[in-house]
């Protein structure tokens, strides 16, 4: 479906997040799958933003970098720990649901 959110999963989360993403039929890469663990998070967004993904992490840095106004294609933040595997899943699938892929560019979601 044209617009559809795809998400890049930062390796600060769980990767059965991104398993169980890929089980309800989401786009999804991973910081593993691209090869970037220990990249700046710079560089983590940049790879996002060039794929056309909205950025998942449990890292807070990432709110600072959208406060300064660094261009996303989106960004979803969940405190680490905050919320079970099926929570975060069924909060990432909603905002799949509700939200265009457009709608998402410097847009920030807490979970």
């Amino acid at each position: 479906m044209p617009g559809t959110i795809r998400y890049h999963i930062d390796e600060s989360c769980r990767l059965s997040v991104a398993r169980a993403l890929r089980e309800q039929g989401l786009d999804v890469t991973t910081t593993s799958e691209a090869k970037l663990l220990g990249a700046t998070d710079d560089v983590q967004l940049v790879y996002a933003s060039e794929s056309g993904r909205v950025f998942f992490t449990n890292d807070s840095d990432f709110l600072a970098m959208h406060e300064a106004h660094v261009a996303h294609t989106g960004l979803v933040y969940c405190h680490q720990n905050s919320r079970t595997i099926g929570e975060t899943v069924r909060l990432l699938v909603l905002l799949w649901e509700l939200y265009d892929a457009d709608e998402m560019v410097n847009r920030l979601e807490y979970l």
